[in-house]
């Protein structure tokens, strides 16, 4: 298996992350030995615990500033985003489940030695963007809670994550179970937002269908949004996870496994998306007609608070919290494979844990307004996001990698649209940071 966790046995017997009662199960249903929709429930785990990645606190903080600042108008940019990471999140467990080698072991395989550790180096980057917003987002929520300085909580959360982290030496199931119960917290609490603010659902749906970018700060957030939702660390981590859903015989093995990680994709990502979608309408709703210049995470809470009642505030601050903690969990071993996978190099995850996270020290002892700090992690993830979307591309599209696995004609059609639009709007993004105005952008 190409991740950490696929090297451990536990003493009660577990290897490659799963007890041997679930991989039998498995083993059954492949074998045509079981049956009934229950079986789905063995192969849960890979998308769901991925999908963490797109309710981190960097969609916090760019789905707050899209809301308040434009209301519902970008809106489609989210489920354009959702949608485009749905397919490349099904196309990365596939790769995983038909060679049996992760996306980083491919680059390996592919790249000669200078450009393979560039790539590396720009995977690295994006990892440590990642961690930087999800480690930045925990702390702040902590903050907020518990009425602590940012440092304090950005000491719990260290703490609190390398907890969660070490339930992976009881096999993979256990983390996974943790994974998906904040999961299922940061949607409850964001179910309660809606029901909760006023929500203007006609003006939302035309959002969500109606292609607009008011001006340029818009523009910015879109990528933004494009880059908290696209994840690098997590197209590397989901075709490792997947390795280890079964050892696949023969074609009829992959083919189920493939059916199965499709379906689990689907349901997990729509969820996510909805969680998105559900952030920037609270925004919106909230913030929109008054407070439009809100931009910082702790300023939305002090003000959705006397806006909505304590309920709301308290739901916001929860998410936040669960969402911190776990996708700086599912950031670090997204991280370890990273490496792994393009270097052979193995690290202790504590070690591991400790470098990431030093970058989120030294923006807060600089005094870099946090919520800044989140956003800005979001666009340098958008930028390093052509690597490992051009790579499946690549990959999948091969059939001397896939074999009768490779994508369709219409699959890479609409992967090689997906790379080409975070392409473009990266460009324009560098043109815009550059100071070359851009044709047709603004009222």
């Amino acid at each position: 298996m190409g991740m950490a966790s696929g090297e451990l046995v536990s003493a009660e017997g577990q290897e490659g992350g799963l007890s041997r009662a679930t991989e039998e199960g498995i083993r059954a249903v492949l074998d045509g030995r079981a049956g009934g929709r229950a079986r789905f429930l063995l192969f849960v785990g890979p998308a769901v615990t991925a999908s963490i990645a797109y309710m981190d606190p960097g969609n916090f903080a760019t789905n707050i500033q899209a809301g308040a600042r434009y209301g519902y108008s970008l809106l489609w940019v989210v489920l354009a985003a959702n949608l485009t990471a749905m397919l490349f999140q099904a196309l990365s467990a596939r790769l995983g489940i038909v060679t049996g080698k992760n996306l980083a072991e491919h680059f390996r395989d592919a790249l000669p030695r200078r450009w393979r550790f560039a790539a590396w180096g720009v995977s690295e980057v994006a990892a440590m963007a990642t961690d930087l917003a999800e480690f930045l987002g925990g702390a702040i929520g902590l903050s907020l809670l518990a009425g602590i300085p940012l440092m304090a909580g950005m000491a719990i959360t260290a703490v609190a994550t390398y907890g969660i982290l070490l339930l992976e030496n009881r096999g993979f199931r256990p983390l996974e179970i943790a994974i998906g119960a904040m999961v299922g917290t940061i949607g409850l609490c964001y179910a309660a937002e809606l029901l909760i603010a006023p929500v203007a659902w006609g003006a939302a749906a035309r959002g969500l269908v109606t292609p607009r970018i008011p001006d340029a700060e818009a523009l910015t957030i879109a990528v933004g949004i494009i880059g908290a939702t696209v994840m690098p660390h997590a197209l590397f981590l989901h075709s490792g996870l997947t390795q280890g859903r079964g050892a696949p015989r023969n074609e009829a093995d992959r083919r189920l496994l493939v059916r199965f990680s499709d379906r689990e994709v689907m349901v997990a990502l729509a969820l996510a998306g909805l969680v998105n979608i559900a952030m920037v309408i609270m925004a919106a709703s909230a913030f929109h007609a008054g407070h439009s210049e809100i931009a910082e995470i702790g300023e939305a809470y002090k003000t959705l608070t006397p806006l909505l009642g304590p309920a709301a505030g308290a739901a916001f601050l929860v998410s936040l919290i669960a969402s911190g903690l776990s996708s700086s969990v599912v950031g670090t071993l997204a991280g370890q494979m990273v490496m792994q996978g393009f270097t052979g190099w193995r690290i202790p995850l504590l070690v591991r844990r400790l470098v990431t996270m030093a970058p989120a020290f030294a923006v807060v002892a600089a005094g870099v307004d946090p919520t800044r700090a989140l956003v800005l992690s979001q666009v340098v993830l958008s930028l390093a996001l052509p690597v490992p979307m051009i790579g499946l591309v690549l990959f999948t599209g091969r059939r001397s990698v896939m074999g009768a696995f490779a994508n369709g004609p219409w699959t890479k059609a609409a992967a090689t649209a997906g790379a080409a639009v975070v392409l473009a709007l990266n460009v324009v993004l560098l043109a815009q940071a550059l100071g070359v105005p851009v044709p047709g952008l603004g009222d």
